[in-house]
Protein backbone atom coordinates (compact mmCIF):
# COMPACT_ATOMS: atom_id res chain seq x y z
CA UNK A 1 0.00 0.00 0.00
CA UNK A 2 1.46 3.42 -0.91
CA UNK A 3 2.71 5.50 1.96
CA UNK A 4 0.65 8.56 2.88
CA UNK A 5 2.22 11.77 1.48
CA UNK A 6 2.18 13.51 4.87
CA UNK A 7 3.97 10.51 6.38
CA UNK A 8 6.59 10.61 3.59
CA UNK A 9 7.22 14.28 4.22
CA UNK A 10 7.55 13.72 7.97
CA UNK A 11 9.92 10.79 7.45
CA UNK A 12 12.05 12.69 4.93
CA UNK A 13 12.36 15.66 7.32
CA UNK A 14 10.91 17.89 4.61
CA UNK A 15 7.75 19.95 4.89
CA UNK A 16 7.61 22.99 2.62
CA UNK A 17 5.40 23.77 -0.35
CA UNK A 18 6.81 27.21 -1.23
CA UNK A 19 9.99 26.08 -2.93
CA UNK A 20 12.75 23.58 -2.67
CA UNK A 21 13.50 21.94 0.64
CA UNK A 22 17.11 22.82 1.47
CA UNK A 23 18.91 19.67 2.61
CA UNK A 24 22.55 18.81 3.32
CA UNK A 25 24.40 15.52 2.96
CA UNK A 26 27.84 14.31 4.01
CA UNK A 27 30.14 12.30 1.79
CA UNK A 28 32.35 10.97 4.56
CA UNK A 29 35.72 9.65 3.37
CA UNK A 30 38.02 7.21 5.16
CA UNK A 31 40.91 5.15 3.81
CA UNK A 32 39.84 5.48 0.18
CA UNK A 33 36.21 4.60 0.90
CA UNK A 34 32.96 6.52 1.41
CA UNK A 35 30.23 5.99 3.99
CA UNK A 36 26.83 5.07 2.54
CA UNK A 37 23.71 4.87 4.71
CA UNK A 38 20.70 2.65 4.02
CA UNK A 39 17.27 4.08 4.77
CA UNK A 40 15.14 2.16 7.26
CA UNK A 41 11.93 0.25 6.49
CA UNK A 42 9.68 2.97 7.98
CA UNK A 43 11.35 5.81 6.04
CA UNK A 44 10.29 7.11 2.63
CA UNK A 45 12.19 5.17 -0.06
CA UNK A 46 12.89 2.26 2.31
CA UNK A 47 16.22 0.44 1.95
CA UNK A 48 17.59 2.88 -0.64
CA UNK A 49 21.10 4.14 -0.04
CA UNK A 50 21.91 7.78 0.62
CA UNK A 51 24.53 10.07 2.04
CA UNK A 52 23.49 10.97 5.60
CA UNK A 53 22.30 14.48 6.35
CA UNK A 54 19.09 16.43 6.74
CA UNK A 55 17.02 19.56 6.44
CA UNK A 56 18.55 22.98 7.03
CA UNK A 57 16.74 24.77 9.84
CA UNK A 58 15.69 28.43 9.48
CA UNK A 59 18.69 30.68 10.12
CA UNK A 60 21.14 27.76 9.98
CA UNK A 61 24.02 27.65 7.50
CA UNK A 62 24.46 24.52 5.38
CA UNK A 63 27.83 23.96 7.09
CA UNK A 64 26.32 24.11 10.58
CA UNK A 65 23.45 21.90 9.46
CA UNK A 66 25.64 19.06 8.19
CA UNK A 67 27.78 19.10 11.34
CA UNK A 68 24.62 18.96 13.51
CA UNK A 69 22.89 16.31 11.41
CA UNK A 70 25.87 13.95 11.37
CA UNK A 71 26.25 14.29 15.13
CA UNK A 72 22.52 13.47 15.55
CA UNK A 73 22.33 10.67 12.96
CA UNK A 74 25.70 8.97 13.38
CA UNK A 75 27.05 10.18 16.74
CA UNK A 76 30.33 11.45 15.28
CA UNK A 77 32.00 14.80 14.77
CA UNK A 78 33.14 15.72 11.28
CA UNK A 79 35.36 18.22 9.54
CA UNK A 80 34.25 19.62 6.20
CA UNK A 81 36.90 19.27 3.50
CA UNK A 82 34.96 20.88 0.64
CA UNK A 83 31.45 21.57 -0.61
CA UNK A 84 30.32 20.19 -3.95
CA UNK A 85 27.81 22.01 -6.17
CA UNK A 86 24.19 21.72 -4.96
CA UNK A 87 21.84 19.55 -6.99
CA UNK A 88 18.06 19.60 -7.18
CA UNK A 89 15.59 16.76 -7.52
CA UNK A 90 11.81 16.59 -7.83
CA UNK A 91 9.97 13.74 -6.16
CA UNK A 92 6.22 13.36 -6.76
CA UNK A 93 5.40 15.13 -3.48
CA UNK A 94 8.41 17.38 -2.84
CA UNK A 95 11.28 19.25 -4.44
CA UNK A 96 14.68 19.27 -2.73
CA UNK A 97 17.97 21.06 -3.21
CA UNK A 98 20.80 18.94 -1.85
CA UNK A 99 24.01 20.59 -0.58
CA UNK A 100 26.76 17.93 -0.49
CA UNK A 101 29.88 18.20 1.65
CA UNK A 102 32.97 16.02 1.45
CA UNK A 103 33.97 15.36 5.05
CA UNK A 104 36.07 13.28 7.38
CA UNK A 105 35.36 12.01 10.90
CA UNK A 106 37.39 13.80 13.57
CA UNK A 107 35.94 12.21 16.71
CA UNK A 108 33.68 9.37 17.74
CA UNK A 109 32.53 5.96 16.62
CA UNK A 110 29.63 5.61 14.17
CA UNK A 111 26.36 4.64 15.87
CA UNK A 112 23.47 4.99 13.38
CA UNK A 113 20.36 6.48 15.04
CA UNK A 114 18.03 6.52 12.02
CA UNK A 115 19.44 4.29 9.29
CA UNK A 116 18.93 0.57 8.79
CA UNK A 117 22.63 0.08 7.97
CA UNK A 118 25.80 1.95 7.09
CA UNK A 119 28.77 0.68 5.11
CA UNK A 120 32.12 1.85 3.82
CA UNK A 121 32.13 1.57 0.04
CA UNK A 122 35.00 1.87 -2.42
CA UNK A 123 34.68 4.76 -4.88
CA UNK A 124 34.44 2.38 -7.85
CA UNK A 125 31.52 0.50 -6.20
CA UNK A 126 29.35 3.50 -5.34
CA UNK A 127 27.21 3.35 -8.48
CA UNK A 128 26.45 -0.33 -7.80
CA UNK A 129 24.28 0.64 -4.79
CA UNK A 130 20.57 1.38 -5.20
CA UNK A 131 20.59 5.08 -4.32
CA UNK A 132 17.68 7.35 -3.45
CA UNK A 133 17.03 9.28 -6.66
CA UNK A 134 18.23 12.65 -5.33
CA UNK A 135 21.57 11.13 -4.30
CA UNK A 136 22.41 9.73 -7.75
CA UNK A 137 23.48 13.16 -9.04
CA UNK A 138 25.53 13.68 -5.89
CA UNK A 139 27.33 10.35 -6.37
CA UNK A 140 28.20 11.34 -9.95
CA UNK A 141 29.34 14.81 -8.88
CA UNK A 142 31.51 13.27 -6.16
CA UNK A 143 33.09 10.81 -8.60
CA UNK A 144 33.89 13.72 -10.96
CA UNK A 145 35.40 15.61 -8.03
CA UNK A 146 37.58 12.58 -7.22
CA UNK A 147 38.77 12.34 -10.83
CA UNK A 148 39.66 16.04 -10.86
CA UNK A 149 41.41 15.76 -7.51
CA UNK A 150 43.56 12.88 -8.82
CA UNK A 151 44.37 14.78 -12.00
CA UNK A 152 43.20 11.95 -14.23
Amino acid sequence: MPEDISERRKNSKAVDSNGPIEVTCAIIEKNGQVLAAQRGPAMAMPFKWEFPGGKINPGETPENCIIREIKEELGVEIQIKTMLPPSSHSYPDLYIRLHPFVCRITHGRIKPAEHHAVQWTAHDRLLALEWAEADVAVVKSYLNYRIGKQGI
